[in-house]
């Protein structure tokens, strides 16, 4: 089956009328089973601000500080990458609404770029980059959820582990429970941690009041406590980009957005600078109550910062980060299963994948899976070698995605475009983007190098499995079967679609492909 055949798979089945007739359904048409637009311009806030602003920010700021090399270029760092970020985030509004398809740059990189380069986009992201993050980040919420318990030493690593299971396990059943569940709990985790940090900000204030401002004096702020060094102030700029990864995830559920030319664009231009402020401002907090030393001596500089100001309630900070990290976890897993399910539905998955429930509309399998995949993470030792060695290439398909704005421009310069900016900002971007990654190829070329070679593993994936159509009969009957029993387990149907691509010229065959199901349970989809 090829590419197109496969996209043509993913439309809705059958559903009855009032008049107990059958008739095709389609996104259109509103009968079938359909991804719901429940995400409203707070929440779609709350995805971008609560997936940029994870544990980092609390745990360790001092990525930036301690290659910048002085206080004062670390806050000017902190600024050009958020306007930087910025800048991305306006190309993806452009292509967010162009390209109006969830999947965010998996979408793009394909439609532009073709079927191999956008599935080794997906291929990359299912393999190790979102198990390992939300391993990582279920983690930092397990150790700060029990270093109460053990005040004098570390956790027990099971007990770490099991706790991070247990926060998965049930972040996963909020969200194949309901969107509307999973939206509230990252509303609220988003609004704790930036109230945590507007506490956090508000003490700095107190302290510039008081005259604790030193570090912040130009005389001082731009004192090297080691000498300034190019190659480490290139470095300060990749940790700075890094601090603001996830801010493209909203582009993820473009699908489930409410009026998404009208919100994707509106929650960037609020998201981004938001983030920027209280990144800028909580570092500038940082620097009142501690020196550049006790900063970067620090392991938690959060919770150092509370102990110095905020006595009796110190215990503030840890449970901020707690809370923080689950709403970490909440955001990765929401957004990274609409990525599993838009490349299922392209057909770079398993089918099954692509599927929502008949009546809670969730994508179920896309849940599951991207859930299995990081508790396997979490049985190994390894990750952060894993997110190390893919980080460079999760940063480089950011600039082919931008690169591909303009490809798009020259290719398609008609096409409708409910926002369109000047070419000068992906232009912008790709310089600087291209400086951080000639400089990450020279500093770690073995790192980088490793990580192309896992991104590489994808191509004979792609033509074993994507590519060639005419698999044995044998393989094909295992699949359906799996496919099936995956759909009883879980109750699922393929989503409606609009019929204007021409998938209403399909024949009786590529119907009954659409699933395994018989049409009977495909009907009871028709209420959703």
């Amino acid at each position: 089956m090829t590419d197109g055949a496969r996209q043509r798979t993913s439309t809705a089945g059958s559903s009855k009328d009032a008049a107990g007739g059958e008739k095709e359904s389609g996104g259109g048409g509103g009968g079938g089973v359909a991804l719901k637009k429940e995400i409203g311009l707070v929440s779609a806030c709350g995805i971008i601000v609560g997936n940029i602003i994870g544990s980092g920010i609390f745990v360790s700021p001092k990525g930036v500080m301690e290659n910048a090399s002085s206080v004062g270029v670390a806050l000017i760092v902190w600024i050009i990458t958020g306007v930087i970020t910025a800048i991305g985030a306006l190309c993806y509004a452009e292509l967010g609404v162009t390209i109006p398809k969830s999947g965010g740059d998996y979408s793009y990189v394909k439609d532009i770029f073709g079927g191999l380069a956008g599935f080794l986009r997906l291929w990359i992201a299912v393999l190790v980059i979102y198990p390992t993050n939300q391993a990582v980040i279920a983690l930092t919420f397990s150790n700060y959820v029990l270093q109460p318990l053990f005040p004098t030493c570390f956790a027990p690593e099971i007990g770490l582990r099991l706790l991070a299971a247990v926060c998965l396990l049930l972040l996963t059943w909020v969200n194949c429970s309901s969107v509307r569940w999973a939206t509230r709990v990252q509303d609220m985790f988003t609004a704790g941690k930036l109230l945590a940090l507007a506490l956090i900000i508000i003490m700095g204030i107190v302290q510039i009041c008081k005259g604790e401002y030193y570090w912040l004096e130009p005389a001082n702020a731009f004192e090297p406590f080691q000498d300034y060094d190019v190659g480490l102030i290139a470095l300060a700029f990749l940790q700075g980009s890094f601090a603001y990864g996830g801010w493209n995830f909203l582009n993820y559920v473009t699908e489930e957005l409410v009026d998404p030319y009208v919100n994707l664009p509106r929650a960037i231009f609020i998201s981004i600078p938001l983030v920027t402020f209280v990144y800028v401002f909580a570092n500038i907090a940082y620097v009142t109550a501690m020196s550049p030393q006790e900063l970067l001596a620090s392991n938690a500089v959060a919770v150092t910062f509370g102990e110095k100001l905020l006595g009796v309630m110190a215990w503030i900070m840890p449970i901020s980060v707690a809370l923080s990290t689950f709403g970490g976890v909440n955001g990765s897993l929401f957004t990274s299963s609409r990525l599993f399910f838009a490349g299922a539905r392209e057909g770079h998955l398993p089918r099954l994948l692509a599927m929502i429930h008949v009546t809670r509309c969730t994508p179920i399998p896309a849940l599951l899976f991207t859930c299995l995949s990081t508790l396997l993470m979490l049985c190994t030792s390894d990750m952060y070698t894993l997110i190390n060695y893919v980080g460079f290439i999760n940063y480089l398909f950011y600039g082919v995605t931008v690169a591909g704005q303009i490809v798009l421009r020259i290719k398609e310069p008609n096409l409708h475009r409910p926002i369109r900016i000047s070419l000068i900002w992906p232009v912008i971007y790709l310089l600087f983007w291209a400086f951080l990654l000639i400089f990450s190829l020279y500093s770690e070329p073995v790192v980088c190098g490793i990580g192309l070679a896992i991104m590489l593993t994808g191509v004979p994936v792609y033509f074993l499995g994507v590519y060639w159509d005419n698999k044995p009969q044998c393989f094909d009957a295992v699949v359906d079967k799996m496919t099936y029993l995956g759909q009883r387990f879980c109750m699922v149907v393929y989503p409606a679609e609009d019929k204007s691509d021409g998938s209403e010229e399909e024949g009786e065959e590529m119907k009954e492909a659409r699933s395994p199901l018989s049409k009977e349970e495909n009907h009871k989809s028709a209420d959703c």
